[in-house]
């Protein structure tokens, strides 16, 4: 049962990513997904929900926090959101992470974020002033966890520490970029980074940004946003690792993308990958990997596939 070490938060084996809310998915479409989510969340679990300041320049939080007061499930869902760049010159600075937390508390409609991440690290900013600030919030239950996002293993080994010593909240989670296709920024490095201070990890891009899902073949032309960064990985390698997903699917009758999903979600240290969808119909395409168990030898032929 995924659960984010440090935590009492126990999630879903998916977590939706809300990135697309306010982008690709208009509002009735974003509460169509996050109720059909809801209704496919084991009740054991909490559905877990991934946003940010900056998507949708903020309408994904809106949106979000227009569906959970509405439907009354605040309590029920997991948020994690993040302080975002955008076009701050500190972006992690104690005033910016203020400001950003109260905004998005605002957005969401909410009285705490239950896992708040640093989007980006800030290197303009002592590690010490970034970390006291998110202690300040948790401290005032606005926050009831902190994360990091997109650092690199000698920052991330360098907040953890800076915490400890200071007494200060540290952080529970990374999210990184981590999927089939891209192994080596993650796995040479973070991972033994991660492992050393027993932190969750939420990859994002889990489907490489819709390459995962199949979908995307030479001489293939797909109306996506996301089609020119998935196109990167059309080649020997990527059709290699589309071939073993497709033998691996076809064994259980679910689509690429689960078993792509599963695979990430089997990972050591990995509590639950981050994947969106932009209608109801993309969402069932993910949603049977909450069930699926890979045997040894499929896991073992998805790893030298994609090695």
């Amino acid at each position: 049962m995924p659960q984010i070490p440090g935590t009492d938060l126990t999630v879903s084996d998916l977590c939706l990513g809300a990135n697309v809310f306010g982008w690709t998915a208009d509002e009735p479409t974003s509460a169509a997904v996050l109720d059909r989510y809801l209704d496919a969340t084991p009740s054991t679990r909490a559905p877990f929900v991934d946003t940010a300041e900056m998507y949708g320049q903020g309408r994904s939080e809106q949106m979000l926090g227009a569906w959970m007061a509405e439907r009354g499930v605040r309590d029920r869902v997991v948020v994690a959101t993040k302080a975002s760049p955008g076009r701050k010159e500190h972006p992690l600075s104690a005033p910016e992470i203020r400001d950003a937390a109260e905004r998005s508390l605002r957005n969401l409609q909410t009285d705490r974020i239950d896992l708040y991440y640093a989007h980006y690290d800030d290197t303009s900013t002592p590690l010490e002033e970034t970390l006291r600030a998110f202690d300040e919030l948790v401290q005032a239950g606005k926050v009831r966890h902190v994360a990091a996002s997109n650092y690199s293993p000698e920052r991330l080994t360098e907040a953890l520490g800076t915490a400890e010593r200071l007494g200060l909240t540290r952080y529970v989670a990374l999210q990184p970029h981590y999927n089939l296709v891209e192994r080596a920024v993650y796995e040479d490095g973070l991972r033994d980074v991660v492992a050393a201070h027993d932190l969750g990890v939420l990859p994002y891009f889990s489907l490489a940004k819709g390459f995962l899902t199949g979908k995307y073949r030479p001489g293939e032309q797909v109306d996506s946003p996301r089609a020119q960064g998935a196109s990167a990985y059309v080649g020997e390698r990527g059709d290699r690792v589309l071939a073993a997903l497709g033998g691996v699917a076809d064994a259980h009758g679910v689509t690429v993308a689960a078993v792509a999903l599963r695979w990430l979600a089997d990972r050591p240290t990995v509590v639950s990958p981050i994947a969106s969808a932009r209608s109801v119909e993309q969402l069932a395409d993910l949603l049977p990997m909450q069930d699926l168990v890979l045997t040894d030898e499929q896991t073992q032929a998805l790893d030298a596939a994609s090695a």
